[in-house]
Order: structure tokens, then sequence, then C-alpha cells
């Protein structure tokens, strides 16, 4: 299969390189054509994901419509800032009906969708959209390390192809037709790590952890189903397994925002010093957003927010959690 990755970072290039070392024919494009020419000339992605040789199947491009040339995918892994743009790139280049997977995790700002809805609403036509989504850090992938994630999609006949197609003895897929469960569980738990990792960092224990953990997959499940979600999705890996390795994974880039936090320090010096994208921060007013439009209680989103707003501080969030009100579960 030819295979166009859109997006090199750590994560695109980590998804690139493990198709690549499976057999197929696979193109990375960037935006920057400096970037593009470093990554073609050291083989490797230096600054993103160092130590990792690129195999002679796998070639950067400037040049998108040289990337999509006999393509047979279109894999999105760049910001959720970038994925509408590139959406339209792809139909600027000839390309709107190729099957789209976006590997992005998160809401638009200010318009709230989810990132399979941003590609339909640019590709009405496109037959063929899903998201690749679940507990995976780019590092471990890299290392051929072994990861299950899930394909998902609402053209369930298209999963069903595309599982077999893609699947390896290191990354195990999974097809699912929730696609907004899918989505929506990888976008949310971004903001639950940035909780857990403020939560660790004030050196609150592993009690409290499993309680954010815990009534954080609570809060997922609950906005999940109001958009129209299945409850089994939030139990299985783009739920509650990427719930786990996000908010207790010392690679997840989400948790380290919260211990910086927990450090004192400002939100922009912790993600200068992280260095990559942490989606979670851009998540979290989308989140409470769209759980107001559901009529959904989200109290550590809301309370997330009010930290970022510097309307509390680290302490008075996990304080503010743990002193609400005694209820029924």
């Amino acid at each position: 299969m030819k295979i166009t990755v859109m997006g090199a970072g750590s994560w695109g290039t980590a998804l690139a390189l493990h198709f690549a070392h499976h057999g197929n024919d696979v193109a990375l494009w960037a935006r920057n054509a400096e970037h593009v020419a470093t990554l073609q000339a050291d083989r490797e992605n230096k600054h993103a994901l160092p130590g990792f040789a690129f195999p002679e199947n796998l070639n950067a491009h400037a040049e998108l419509s040289d990337a999509l040339q006999n393509a047979d995918l279109a894999l999105i892994v760049t910001s959720v800032a970038g994925l509408r743009s590139s959406c339209g790139l792809l139909k600027a280049n000839g390309a709107a009906d190729l099957p789209v997977l976006t590997a992005c995790k998160g809401f638009e700002q200010d318009t709230g969708l989810l990132t399979f809805q941003v590609v339909k609403e640019v590709l009405p036509d496109n037959k063929k959209i899903g998201v690749l989504s679940g507990p995976s850090f780019a590092q471990e992938l890299a290392q051929q390390l072994p990861c299950a994630v899930v394909l998902a999609s609402e053209n369930k006949t298209w999963i069903e192809e595309l599982v077999p197609q893609l699947n390896t003895n290191v990354m195990r897929l999974y097809g699912s037709s929730d696609v907004i469960g899918v989505a929506v569980g990888g976008a949310v738990k971004n903001v639950m790590a940035i909780a857990t990792g403020l939560s660790d960092g004030l050196e609150y224990g592993l009690n409290a952890r499993a309680a954010l953990v815990t009534r954080g997959l609570a809060e997922i499940t609950r906005l999940a189903v109001a958009m129209g979600a299945q409850p089994k999705t939030m139990m299985g890996l783009a739920g509650i397994g990427d719930l786990i390795l996000t908010c207790t994974g010392a690679l997840s880039r989400n948790r380290r925002v919260g211990l910086g936090l927990a450090e004192g320090k400002e939100l922009h010096q912790v993600l200068v010093e992280i260095g990559h994208v942490s989606e979670g921060v851009s998540t979290i007013e989308e989140v409470f957003n769209t759980a107001c439009k559901y009529q959904i209680d989200m109290p550590i989103t809301q309370t997330l927010l009010q930290l970022i707003r510097k309307e509390m501080t680290p302490q008075q969030v996990v304080e503010r959690l743990m002193e609400r009100s005694a209820r029924f579960e």
C-alpha cells in the first residue's frame, strides 16, 4: 500500500517508520521545505524523533503533489489546528476522494468539531474517513514495541477491509464503527492527563491519581454518550486504555504539562520546555464548551479551565475536586 503521512512531528514520523518497516511505500510530507530537506538528507528526524533511521521505502516530500502520487491512503498527523488546512490541500491537489485517517486527537477550536467531522466538512463527498486512536507513544512505536489501537469510521465496510491490510504483529488493530466514541476518548483523555500530572506533581499520592483517572473516565463517558457514542467504547482501547497510558506514562506530554504547572511554572514556559504540541491544553476550553452544550457535568475539566485562566492555583484545583459534595457514584 502507498501511504501518504501528512505531518512530520514525532507521532507522524513514528507512524511513517512503522508502516514502512512493514512493507508499505510511505511518503512523509511536511509544510517546511527546509525541514523536509533535512529529513531527507539525514534519513531520520533528528529534531522530533532522533535515533531512528528511515528505511529505503520512506521518503520525505515538501511538495504534497509528489507525496500523493499513487497514494492509497492519507494519514493526517498534524496538530488539530492544522487539520482543516491539510484537508484543503488534499482537495486542492485533486485527492478529495482519497481515503483519510486522522491520527491527531482533540476538538477543533472555535467550531468544537471532532477530527473526522472536520474532514467531512472540508471533503463532503469523501466516503472513506476515519480515525486512528488508542494507547500509543511515538517513541515506543518507533522502537517497534507492541501496542494495540483502534481504526474507527462510520463506513464499517471500509474499516473491515483496512484493518487486515494495516494490521501487524507490532501494532494490533481493532476496528470500530463508533467513530464518535473513539474520537472523544482520544481527545478528552489529554485533559485528564493534565489533571493527574498536576496531582502527581503536588505529591497527592497514588490514591488521588486513581480517583482522578476513574472520575475522569466518568466525565469522558458522560460526554461521549451525550454526543452519540456507545458506552462500551469507553471501556476499550480508545477509552480507558488511552486514558490510563496518558495519565500514568512518563512519555505523556499532557501529564508533563500538569507536572510543570504543579512546580509553579507559567503555562507558556511549560509548553516551551516540552517542545512538542500538547493537545490537552487547547482542548480544555472546547471540551468545557461542548459539555455546556450537552448540559454535562465535567468538574475536572471545569477546574482545569479555571487554572489555565489563572482563576485558581494548582493546589486549589485538586482541593476543589476533593471537597466536592458527597454523592452516589
